[in-house]
Formats: C-alpha cells, structure tokens, sequence
C-alpha cells in the first residue's frame, strides 16, 4: 500500500520516520538486517554482540482497523519463531515497530497493552509498538526502554522524497557495510596449505605402501609413527611426523575427505600462517595425548583434523550469533558423531582425537582471527596453552605410568625382533628393565627370548624364573625353560618344564613337539620316559 499526504504524494513523512529509526538501530547500535522484505517498507534486524537484545521487526503500513493490527501482531510472532529456531536460541523477544499515519478507527490499544506470545511452546514473544503522529514522544520512550537503548532524534514536520532516498541509502549502505565485514571472515585465506597437505599425505601414503605396506609395523615406526619408547628416548619428532603418514587405504581416505571440508573452512577463516599453526599445533596436542594415555603405534591426520573442529569452536565463542546461523547446529551434529564412533571403536585413538580438538582450540585462541587481534585474551590463551603442553610433557616424561611405557617398549622390541635386529632389541628392553620398579612377566618373557637368541643362556634362565614367579601359568616360560635346560644337557628337568607348559595349553604343537623330544631324549639314553 502506498500512502499519499494532503498534496497528492507519498507519505514523506513516516517514510522517512521508518528510514531514521533504521538508520539508528544500525549506524548508532549495531543492528544488523536479517531480512529485508522487497517493497522495502518492512525490516527485521539483530544484535550479534548481545544474545539477549530483542529482534527489532519495523513495518511500514497502514491500519484501518484493530484486527488488521492484530493478524500483523500474529504473524510477527510467527516470522520470530522461524528466526529463534535458526538461530538457534532457547526464546526470543521481538520488538514490533509499526509506523503509521494514522491508528485504526475502531479500539486497538487493549490488543498491544501486553506483549503477545507465540502459542506453540511459548518461546517467541512479541511487544508491539504503534509509532503514530499523535504519539511520537512516548513511542521513542517505549522503545529506548525495551531495548535499554537511547533511541533519539528530532522528528519534523515535512521532508523532501531526496531526504528519505539519502536517509534510506545511508542506512542501507551501514547495513550492507556490516554484512561484508561479518561474511569477511569466512573469505580471508585460499586454502592452499590445506590442499598442500592433502597431496602430502597421499604421496606419503603411496610411497610407505611400495616400501614395506602402510599397515607394516616397522614400515611405520620407520617413517615416524608414534611411538611411546621412541620419544622417551629423546625422539620428540614423532609428536610431528605422525600427522602425514597413515594406516591403510581406509584411515587415508577417510582424514583426506574430512580435511578437505574442515581444512579450507578453517584455512579461509585464519588465513595460510594462522591455519599452518593450528594445524600443527593441533596435531602434536592429539599426540601428546596419546602419548600419555595409549601405548599403541599411531599415526594420522585425526588430531589435526579435529584441531579444525576446535578452530570454529573458538570461533563459536567469540562469534555465537554467527556460528549458529551458519555453522553452529551442523558442527555438532558432526563432531558428536565422530566422538560417538571415535569411542564405540576399540582401534581409535580417541585420546588423540580430543587432545587435538583441545589444542585446536587453544591455538585459534593464540593466533585469532586476522584483523581482530585481543591481545589480553591472546595472551590469556597462550599462558594457558604453555602450562597444559608443558604439564602433559613432563608428565609422560617423569610420571607416567610404567604399563603404558611397558607396552609401548613391547611393541617396539617386537618390530626388532621381527627385523632380526636382537642387539637393538636387547639394548631397548634391558635399558627398560634398569629404570622399571616393576617389569612384568611379559617382559621377562620377551627379555629370555632375545637372550635366547643371543645364547646367554643363564640369564634367560634368570627372567623365566622370575616370569613363572609372576605367572605360574605362563606356559611359554616354561617351554623356553625346558629349551634351557637342554642346553645345559638337564634332561630331566627339561621333562619336567615342558611337562608344565603342555598341561597349561594341551593343543599346542610346539610345546608337544618339544615334549615328545625330550622323551625320546630320555628313553634312549635310559633316562626314563
């Protein structure tokens, strides 16, 4: 509906009302325009830094009649539930400015005396103002006072159509001022570092597969998976190298397709340097804290990854109104199910995955975003982040539990043992052994069985005594006993260990094998059988 003054033309004069009161919430308040209808006579705005501020709806209209007023209250409710779902928030208050030259002719006031609540959930509630000739003063009042806000100017009596068009291009130019300023964030970076690491990982991959499988366990801790043993003896490296090199066909595509989408977002946010640093940053805090809460070899881009997730989860924090309108819901959704699946598979390092997240929360904290620089929090963030990684590293260096570095120490004699590399294992497992208060049958057994191999045979002996100890019921221990006291021609005693381990597992063929030998040994040379 266009309104005409007593001169035949448009209603100047609330159209320029309806522009000022715009051009206030905007310029003078920071409100920002969620919706713009396209006769231009109807504005919904925003407050991004404050959660609590009222949505502000301004309508430029005439009302003949109090019902008229009342279906526009009711829709205003309806348009306000839409917006408090997508934005994500648990109610809302809409401010309802109606501008108008004149008020309904029949009895409106009782339908705007109290504020009117959407009936489905009663989240949603709508305080309406009628901005009318007669009522100017008091309106500007009322609305300073719901938005706790000084909303003031000088109304005259005639403007000029120019006046209204500068008015309205003024307030429209702060507007869109403001929306390039916000959607300057996700624009900042090409995601060249993200695509870089991409390509990186797949030639690791590749080239880890023709030389010896990626799956291979000395393939990996050759190339730099994690390794707890290794890094307590000084190889820090491999809190670094494991985010490029990855484990089977599956757990490449897998981070390759998540950093895709994660690691151009983040990138784009931060900008190239700032994305390097969460990244790799992130990446170590994933295995700092696999380090110190798993013992198993790892390796992958995971924790790195889920530093991208910590990424907008700071930026979250600092931009909620924003994250929940463009990211907010689905990041969730996203990150609860790869939690859910991380910890309902007992093959995931989940300590790496939240050690990530952690740390790539903390680094967007430290780096910010670009051209928003908080010192003080910056600074908070980077206090913050030194204590946490340095606590964690003198943790799993000095405190530690000896389980966790025992299996750990196990695996990687292991992978010596299968290179036939017996000096190497000797020397990993005996320095073990030296600092450990409390070694395990498992590792006296894995320590007789290098010795073996290396023929000191009384000090095998030594350690499967000391595993049967701990374990009567290792039957490996005696079964390598037995192969010692044939060594030391003490066939009877020989008899008697093999005897042991064949009564703990019957079916095994080894050790009855070695039991129908040894009673050979013993019927022929008149032994006994």
């Amino acid at each position: 509906m266009v309104f005409y003054d007593r001169k035949g033309g448009r209603d100047i004069k609330e159209e320029f009302i309806f522009w000022r009161l715009a051009y206030s919430f905007i310029s003078d308040h920071g409100y920002r325009i969620i919706q713009l209808f396209e006769n231009q006579k109807e504005l919904w705005l925003e407050k991004l830094e404050n959660k609590n501020a009222p949505v502000i709806r301004l309508l430029l209209h005439h009302f003949d009649w109090g019902n008229v007023v009342q279906r526009d209250i009711e829709f205003a409710a309806t348009n306000g539930e839409r917006i408090r779902t997508q934005v994500g928030r648990s109610e809302i208050n809409v401010l309802n400015i109606l501008v108008s030259q004149y008020p309904p002719v029949d009895d409106y006031e009782f339908r705007l005396a109290k504020p009117f609540v959407f009936p489905k959930g009663n989240k949603t509630t709508v305080n309406t103002i009628l901005f009318v000739n007669s009522t100017y003063e008091k309106s500007i009042g009322r609305i300073s006072e719901i938005l706790n806000l000084e909303v003031s100017f000088p109304i005259q009596e005639e403007y000029t159509e120019e006046e209204v068009e500068i008015l309205k291009k003024s307030a429209l130019h702060h507007a869109i001022k403001m929306a390039r300023e916000e959607t300057a964030i996700f624009t900042y970076g090409k995601p060249y570092l993200t695509y870089f690491f991409i390509l990186l990982q797949i030639v690791i991959f590749f080239w880890m597969e023709l030389h010896g499988g990626s799956t291979n366990t000395s393939t990996l801790i050759k190339y730099g998976a994690k390794v707890n043993q290794l890094i307590l003896e000084g190889q820090w490296w491999r809190f670094f190298t494991p985010i490029f090199i990855h484990i089977g066909f599956l757990h490449l595509a897998m981070n390759t397709f998540a950093l895709y989408f994660l690691g151009t977002t983040v990138e784009r946010m931060y900008g190239n340097v700032r994305f390097l640093f969460i990244y790799l940053f992130a990446g170590a805090c994933g295995f700092i804290a696999s380090f110190l809460f798993s013992a198993n070899i790892s390796a992958g881009a995971s924790g790195a990854i889920f530093g991208c997730f910590g990424a907008l989860l700071y930026f979250g924090a600092i931009y909620p109104k924003l994250f929940f309108r463009t990211m907010g819901k689905n990041l969730f959704i996203i990150l609860g199910l790869n939690l859910v699946v991380g910890f309902s598979s007992s093959g995931t390092d989940n300590a790496g995955h939240i050690g990530g997240l952690l740390g790539g929360f903390l680094a967007a904290g430290i780096v910010c975003f670009p051209k928003k620089k908080k010192l003080g929090l910056q600074l908070l963030f980077l206090m913050g982040s030194i204590v946490i990684v340095l606590g964690a590293l003198l943790y799993g260096f000095k405190g530690s539990a000896s389980s966790v570095n025992e299996k750990s120490m196990i695996i990687l004699v292991q992978n010596y043992i299968d290179q036939n590399d017996y000096d190497q294992a000797y020397e990993t497992i005996q320095a073990y052994v030296k600092k450990s208060n409390h070694p395990s049958e498992r590792t006296y057994l894995m320590f007789a069985f290098v010795e073996l191999k290396k023929n000191m045979f009384q000090e095998a002996k030594n350690h499967l005594n000391m595993a049967v100890k701990l374990n009567p019921k290792m039957s490996e221990a005696y079964y390598y006993l037995a192969i010692v006291n044939l060594n030391e021609k003490d066939a009877k005693q020989a008899k008697i260990n093999a005897d042991k381990a064949v009564k703990i597992k019957p079916d095994d063929k080894d050790y009855l094998k070695l039991q129908q030998q040894i009673n050979q040994y013993l019927q022929s040379s008149g032994g006994g059988g």
